[in-house]
């Protein structure tokens, strides 16, 4: 999946798997250079190998990947103690550990 430097995100919002990939384009980095070059794989995609980003394809996926990379963070305790905050628009943004916390009154 990476191929030199890399910076792993967990995403959190409606839709984040399909927003996240419109924004990244089409998986083939030539097809993303004509049909969307502004996406981020039209932008910086070197090869279908290198294509510069990544997403996973489903919740699934995430999750599977979230594992790996984020051993310490539990997707199902997120979703029941967190996810409901992040719908409200109730978290803040801690910027010296550039996480997200559930912003409580």
């Amino acid at each position: 999946m990476t191929s030199g430097h890399s910076e792993f995100y967990i995403l959190a919002r409606s839709n984040a798997i399909v927003e996240w990939r419109k924004l990244m384009g089409p998986t083939k980095v030539f097809k993303a250079q004509f049909s969307d070059p502004e996406s981020i794989r039209g932008k910086y995609g070197l090869s279908d190998t290198r294509n510069a980003t990544h997403g996973s394809d489903s919740p699934q996926s995430a999750t599977r990947e979230i594992n790996i990379f984020f051993p310490n963070f539990d997707v199902k305790s997120w979703y029941e103690n967190e996810e409901l905050m992040h719908r409200m628009h109730r978290v803040k943004f801690l910027e010296n550990e550039f996480i997200h916390i559930p912003d409580i009154p």
